[in-house]
């Protein structure tokens, strides 16, 4: 099985890597090009919120991220489950929408166990993937930052690290050096030359949870990292992720006076949609929002972007707190404490929106745009599409007239 898997992407390969790459040495100009770009979320590693149906298919309650569908269906049942995945989630046609639609970046995430599981129950398959993704890009001229998403023992606790558990189990024993590892296997092939022109930034670690993490470790690590991809490129930008802090709160760290460190970024995620006070806010609200937060990025002495943000105001997207779990919005989530901000039945179906509620969405969407393309280097929207998620789908909201085509289009005025 594993076999005829293997020649199943090799064939996949074959095809893509047939397409015309004449358009070589993408010239991407940190500091002065704006990045506008989609994340490429739950392809190579799965979300429940963004595939729902591969969870709920299974008929069990068990299996609620990557790490427990290998653990319980066994590494046969479940490759033959991420195998279809892989192939059909994210197509050329995908990254063909992307480009027509304006965008000139793709964030990829992926998981350590693409590279090597280090005995944990992961399926492998998914690396060749990027390979097809890079030929895709490159014969579109769009431009890829690979991110490494999930870390062993898993850095944050969240699914989308591909192992949802409740005190993050990254630092302990050897997961440190073993995320190290994989990073020096991904940036020993892609932060080359030969890469240059479409991958232009390797993300070291995705969404570390700070306060539950030791700090001065994460430091080191950092540190660590951006050291190993130096060996094979001084090119390649390096992006950190703020680790839930003020970007400036890495001012300092891995810059000129640092050891001469160069060419280094910061990915802030900004989302209004993970705490009780934030989807209780009115539209109105939401933007204001937007322009309170956008002043923290001003501050950071490393080029920063907005790696992550949508324009939902609400957490109603079945399965978004992970399987199992209800939505802030309708009180039905713990942390809701019984407080109901609104109704949750309808919002992820654009097709039952109102004018008005598309109208607040698209000025919220068009506030952030304005406000990170002012304050940092740009921004990556989750996602590029979803199953039933239309708040975060960008491919539907583009469909519905909610997110802006052109990019440029504004059809209301700059609130900050």
């Amino acid at each position: 099985m594993l076999l005829r898997h293997i020649i199943s992407v090799a064939v996949a390969w074959r095809m893509v890597s047939a397409i015309p790459t004449t358009k070589r040495g993408v010239n991407f100009a940190w500091g002065s090009e704006k990045i506008r770009g989609v994340n490429i979320g739950g392809w190579l590693v799965l979300e429940p919120w963004i595939t729902p149906s591969i969870f709920e298919g299974l008929g069990r309650d068990d299996v609620i991220d990557e790490f427990t569908l290998g653990e319980k269906l066994g590494q046969d049942a479940a490759l033959d489950i991420l195998r279809t995945h892989w192939d059909t989630w994210t197509t050329f046609s995908d990254f063909q929408r992307i480009k027509d639609s304006g965008f000139n970046l793709v964030r990829i995430p992926i998981g350590y166990w693409a590279y090597e599981t280090f005995g944990a129950p992961y399926v492998q398959g998914a690396a060749p993937y990027i390979d097809a993704a890079v030929d895709w890009a490159r014969a579109l001229g769009l431009r890829i930052i690979i991110d490494l998403h999930g870390a062993p023992g898993s850095q944050n606790g969240f699914d989308n690290s591909g192992q949802r558990v409740s005190t993050p189990g990254w630092q302990t024993g050897s997961t440190v050096s073993q995320t190290l590892s994989v990073l020096n296997t991904i940036s020993t092939k892609y932060a080359t030359p030969a890469y240059h022109d479409v991958i232009i930034a390797i993300q070291v670690l995705n969404e570390p949870l700070s306060p539950k993490l030791n700090q001065d470790t994460l430091r080191q690590f950092h540190r660590d990292a951006f050291n190993g991809i130096r060996t094979s490129s001084n090119d390649t930008i390096v992006v950190l992720h703020d680790a839930f802090q003020p970007p400036a709160s890495l001012n300092g760290f891995l810059t000129p006076s640092d050891n001469n460190a160069q060419n280094v970024a910061i990915d802030h995620h900004e989302y209004q949609v993970f705490d009780p006070a934030l989807v209780a806010l009115s539209p109105s609200q939401h933007v204001q929002q937007v322009c309170t937060a956008a002043s923290a990025y001003s501050y950071a002495d490393k080029w920063t972007f907005v790696g992550e943000w949508t324009g939902a105001m609400t957490d109603c997207a079945p399965l978004l707190n992970g399987r199992g779990v209800g939505a802030r919005f309708d009180g039905s989530h713990p942390d809701a404490a019984g407080v109901v901000a609104g109704d949750c039945t309808w919002r992820s179906d654009v097709s039952r929106w109102t004018q008005q509620y598309k109208d607040d969405t698209r000025r919220y969407i068009e506030a952030q745009m304005a406000a990170f393309e002012a304050r940092t280097q740009g921004w990556i929207w989750w996602n590029f599409k979803t199953e039933a998620a239309a708040e975060w789908d960008v491919f539907r909201l583009i469909e519905a007239g909610v997110f802006p085509q052109p990019i440029e289009e504004r059809r209301f005025e700059v609130m900050c």
